[in-house]
């Protein structure tokens, strides 16, 4: 597998799935979630926008079958939920 980037000293390798699922009708939801600015969210992608953490892009409000998640990084098949609260009744 290819190397993308290392974190100190860790080999960080390529790995995703192609052509994830994708509905369109939750592109208005991801678009509101993206603009309400919830801190713990806003903090990280600070961090992280830009590929400015060790040249990583991640994707903010991205659309994955019936969920939206928080941030995901395609090449490394790599899913961040921030806000916990949110699920907090839920086991999957």
């Amino acid at each position: 597998m290819e190397i993308l980037t290392h974190i100190r000293n860790i080999p960080i390798r390529r790995n995703f799935v192609e052509n994830l699922p994708y509905h369109p009708f939750l592109v208005p939801l991801s678009k509101r979630q993206r603009k309400a600015r919830i801190l713990s969210e806003v903090l990280f992608w600070q961090q992280v926008r830009g590929k400015i953490f060790h040249n990583i892009d991640f994707d903010r409000q991205r659309i994955i079958g019936n969920y939206i998640v928080d941030f995901y990084v395609k090449t490394l098949g790599l899913i961040v939920e921030i806000d916990g609260t949110s699920h907090d009744d839920k086991e999957e």
